[in-house]
């Protein structure tokens, strides 16, 4: 699995399926890498038809860690966020939207369908808004405008979120803490496999355990606060999946991401998933798949037939 050169840093990035097929690219959430995308998930979509590209964020995984911005002061720009007032991050999230622009172009593809989870459908969405030439569609999957007066995740949720990160050195709590993390947010219907689950966080540790990372990526969300305005921008045919047993950002947000796209003039429909959390439940991976490969190519069907 390579690294690629992209908007002055460098990116990790894997890609499956024949280059012929058209593009998917995924876009991962705050804190994790580009392996929260499940393998047997990505062949999924391989195997309907999709060359899948997944690729580790700024400051996650194998890719490029910007140390060199320090680490913000997350209790105190979470309170400021609470109380309304600006948020000082080291980069935005539009920075990583030009991350994933960067790459898509870099890897000379043509206009991709882009899939984002959590932070990473923030990503997807700004780049959608604000570059539709990059974008044959978007799907959005546990995402949000930001909206101040969306339900607010609960507070186990957020108490996991702002849990004290582990010592970088320090390789079993750093585990324990994103095993508690994630069974913190996963759905409560589909339980997850607590060895698979411990092998994934073993793994995602031994790639990069940089807790400052994920601050940077902390402040970049909160500083983008409410990006209704942006999502409105949205043009491209959208799906919006989302569990109704999400509890760090409750499925009304993607409801909200809808309608917010419907309102500026855009396609968008939403898909409330029975029984998924903060998470991609691995009984819910056949439907999951088959939702975005059918949007996809109704995207791709309805572009083909403006150019005919």
């Amino acid at each position: 699995m390579p690294n690629i050169d992209a908007n002055g840093i460098s990116l990790h990035y894997e890609a499956r399926g024949h280059p012929e097929r058209p593009p998917i690219v995924l876009v991962m959430g705050l804190g994790v890498q580009m392996i929260l995308w499940p393998e047997p998930f990505c062949e999924m979509l391989v195997d309907r038809g999709f060359y899948v590209v997944r690729f580790d964020n700024r400051d996650a995984g194998l890719s490029t860690q910007l140390d060199w911005l320090g680490t913000p002061n997350i209790p105190l720009q979470y309170l400021r966020y609470m109380m309304g007032l600006s948020v000082k991050a080291p980069y935005s999230l539009d920075d990583m939207a030009m991350d994933t622009s960067a790459l898509i172009g870099a890897l000379g593809l043509p206009r991709v369908h882009l899939v984002g989870a959590s932070m990473g459908g923030m990503i997807a969405q700004n780049l959608a808004a604000s570059l539709p030439s990059r974008v044959a569609s978007l799907t959005s999957i546990m995402s949000t405008t930001g909206r101040r007066s969306l339900p607010k995740a609960s507070w186990r949720t957020m108490r996991a979120i702002l849990s004290r990160p582990a010592k970088p050195k320090d390789v079993q709590a750093a585990v324990e803490r994103m095993m508690y993390l994630l069974n913190t947010i996963s759905s409560q219907t589909y339980r997850p496999d607590q060895a698979r689950l411990r092998a994934l966080c073993e793994q995602h540790v031994a790639r990069r355990n940089n807790p400052p990372g994920g601050a940077r990526q902390i402040a970049a969300i909160a500083a983008s606060d409410d990006r209704t305005k942006i999502v409105r921008q949205i043009k491209v045919p959208t799906l919006v999946l989302h569990g109704d047993q999400d509890e760090l950002i409750p499925y009304p947000a993607g409801l909200e991401t809808a309608r917010a796209i419907r309102e500026g003039g855009g396609e968008a429909r939403a898909v409330i998933v029975e029984g998924m959390g903060h998470d991609l439940p691995e009984p819910l991976w056949p439907r999951l798949a088959d939702e975005i490969a059918q949007h996809c190519q109704a995207a791709d069907d309805a572009s083909a037939k403006k150019e005919a």
